[in-house]
């Protein structure tokens, strides 16, 4: 199983003294578009104005330019560290032992806008780009990035992708038509009966899915194994609209 995370607009700062690798991330055959995100991000970065508006930053956030300018020689943290907010303080991969870091390492992507999708596992750099951004020079993120990642996650085959991405972030990679795969959609039950989508508790949600994940690292090879395994963990997912499932909380 792949599971597939968005990103976070807040993140830690700081790390470790380790460069940005960009031959050691995920998917390798992505660099091309990587390294153009990254150059772009830096020409940008010299006209703090430009920068500021390009990237919809508010005074206060100015100085997260100076970071864009130094991508490749930036400290770094496993990305699964670096990003913080809802979904990434419900998952706390801090706490997590070993075994359950080197599950998230071999079976999570989360997918940043400048590197694309990376292992949670991947030493990143802090950033500032969201994903539908345009920068000077460059076609929209979407074009960009979107036949290149289905591309790549194609060539990567595993055997079943569950699909956790906001729908900006899944636009900027479908999931190849030929994998088996189910987009994720957390719900809630009213007192009727029916069921409504949640907005704040979505992300915290899948947290604590991917935790409970990693913790027990089930063999999930279709949707009803997911169903099955969730379903003797005590959590109730289900099957939603068509190629979605349906956690509900």
């Amino acid at each position: 199983m792949l599971i597939l995370l968005p990103p976070s607009e807040t993140k830690r700062p700081g790390g470790r003294a380790r460069p940005l690798d960009l031959g050691s991330l995920a998917l390798p055959q992505l660099a091309p578009q990587r390294a153009a995100v990254i150059e772009a991000l830096g020409a940008l970065s010299a006209d703090e104005d430009a920068a500021a508006r390009v990237l919809k930053l508010s005074p206060r956030q100015r100085g997260e330019i100076a970071g864009n300018a130094l991508l490749r020689t930036a400290p770094t943290l496993p990305a699964v560290d670096r990003y913080t907010g809802v979904l990434y303080d419900a998952l706390d991969a801090g706490t997590l032992d070993g075994a359950a870091r080197r599950w998230l390492g071999g079976h999570v992507l989360i997918h940043s806008a400048p590197f694309g999708p990376v292992g949670a596992l991947d030493a990143i750099p802090a950033y500032r780009l969201a994903a539908g951004t345009t920068l000077p020079g460059l076609p929209p993120l979407r074009r960009l990035w979107a036949d290149a990642v289905t591309d790549a996650l194609a060539a990567a085959a595993p055997t079943f992708v569950l699909d956790l991405r906001s729908e900006a972030y899944a636009a900027l990679g479908p999931v190849p038509a030929g994998i088996r795969s189910a987009y994720l959609r957390v719900v809630t039950r009213g007192d009727d009966g029916t069921t409504r989508a949640l907005n704040h508790f979505n992300k915290h949600a899948k947290g604590d899915l991917v935790r409970a994940l990693a913790a027990s690292r089930p063999r999930v090879a279709t949707a009803q194994s997911l169903m099955d395994w969730a379903g003797a963990t005590g959590l109730e997912l289900r099957a939603g609209a068509d190629g979605e499932l349906d956690l509900v909380v």
